[in-house]
């Protein structure tokens, strides 16, 4: 039997400790996670908890792990989940180098205490999908590669978040006229050529869907026509807003929601190219790329934590409310089986990614890999999920104090949408 249930308000203050027997509500300080209602659970209670690949879990913790070893926390002062993660990799560093499951299972079960956690006013969060798209291109320009892919101009200035740390993909982005910082180009002037000489190309690409598609994932792979394959990955932004286009589509009668993916918003875009180029140019914001020189063949796309993702296993979160290395359990029923087939799917995953559409305590993006297949996976995902946190034992999450996060920009999406019409970078 759960012994207590914290709900969260959405100003951030604590407004009811239910304890068993206790007496009445004291003052509360401000809680670990603002907007959210936070109900304790046992591993025992989790579905499909003692099947689980705990090992590989633990392998991508370790990932994490070696980030929060090296740096800080985003914000100052460091956020206690943050602080209270880094004992806890400094043991999951001396486990042996290839657990067993058993290992891997009881290194969780000990360091981490497990609680369900929802929006307030929702049953359970909601998942998307995302992966690394590849497509085949040059490095040069030529008449079946037209469509390029920007280095990050030299003349794109990002500010720095309030609190500092560096440039999201969240901050503004701007350019200097007469000594004047205005905003940066948006979409359409970008590809009718306002970049100019500036604009230097890292890849050139066949079909400009492909590249819409490249800029929603963060990441792609350009197989060139020697079989070299060029790794891409999030490099900045012009800090347009963002605006997802397939709820466009739905507010317009053009897509039903419940046939809303990935697939339909390719098939509308290939059988109307007018509209569909205008569809596209309505998302203003744009981003640019890298070439990630560091990755190997078998590595995911690099994400915000900046390290490797792995498939199945790595998470994009809200970072204004989650520390990247939280491990999170998910239990929902995916359409992940043959043809879609819906099939369970409860893992045990590692915040390690972020997205401007990623909002909410309980959103995440499920990223599944790189080709088509994995973006066929993701295209599918809008479905709402049991989200169950693992918060080290050192913490309780009654009393941890910590900064309320700054409020949301009036541009940030009104309910959680598929991932072909959010955005991952």
């Amino acid at each position: 039997m759960r012994a207590f249930l914290l709900i969260l308000s959405l100003s951030g203050s604590l407004t009811g400790a239910l304890l068993l027997g206790a007496g009445p509500a004291r003052a509360a300080p401000a809680p670990l996670f603002p907007q959210a209602v936070l109900e304790p659970s046992r591993f025992a209670d989790l579905p499909g908890w003692a099947q689980d690949d705990h090992a590989k879990a633990l392998a991508a913790f370790r990932r994490s792990c070696g980030a929060i070893a090296r740096k800080g926390d985003r914000v100052t002062p460091p956020r206690p989940v943050f602080t209270a993660l880094r004992p806890i990799c400094a043991r999951a560093a001396r486990l042996p180098r290839q657990p067993s499951d058993a290992v891997a299972r009881k290194f969780f079960e000990t360091q981490f205490r497990p609680y369900t956690i929802t929006a307030l006013g929702q049953a359970n969060g909601f998942l998307t999908g995302y992966y690394e798209p590849e497509v085949e291109g040059s490095r040069t320009r030529s008449g079946e590669f037209a469509t390029p892919l920007y280095a990050r101009p030299a003349d794109l200035v990002i500010e720095s978040p309030p609190g500092g740390g560096p440039p999201s993909n969240k901050s503004g982005a701007f350019r200097k006229v007469d000594g004047a910082l205005v905003p940066y180009h948006d979409r359409a002037a970008i590809e009718d050529g306002a970049l100019g000489d500036d604009g230097a190309v890292v890849a050139w690409i066949r079909d400009p869907a492909d590249a819409f598609f490249a800029h929603i994932q963060g990441s792609v792979r350009v197989r060139l026509p020697d079989g070299e394959v060029l790794r891409l990955n999030y490099d900045g932004h012009n800090g347009q807003p963002y605006t997802p286009i397939g709820r466009l589509l739905i507010e317009r009668g053009l897509v039903p929601r419940e046939k809303m993916s990935m697939d339909a918003i390719r098939a509308y875009i290939a059988t109307h190219p007018q509209e569909g180029r205008a569809l596209m140019r309505e998302n203003r914001s744009y981003i640019f790329f890298r070439i990630a020189r560091e990755l190997k063949a078998e590595d995911g796309a690099v994400g915000a934590q900046g390290l490797p993702l792995m498939a199945g296993r790595s998470i994009a979160v809200d970072k204004v409310i989650h520390v990247y290395g939280t491990p999170f359990y998910l239990d929902a029923a995916l359409p992940t089986g043959p043809e879609g087939a819906s099939e369970p799917f409860a893992r045990l995953m590692i915040a390690q990614d972020t997205g401007s559409a990623i909002v909410g305590p309980a959103r995440a993006d499920i990223f599944f890999g790189a080709g088509d297949e994995a973006g066929r996976l993701a295209g599918r995902i809008q479905h709402p999920g049991r989200f169950t946190v693992l918060l080290p034992r050192a913490l309780d999450p009654a009393r941890a104090r910590v900064p309320l996060p700054k409020p949301r920009p009036a541009s940030a999406p009104e309910a959680p949408l598929p991932a072909a019409v959010s955005e991952t970078p």
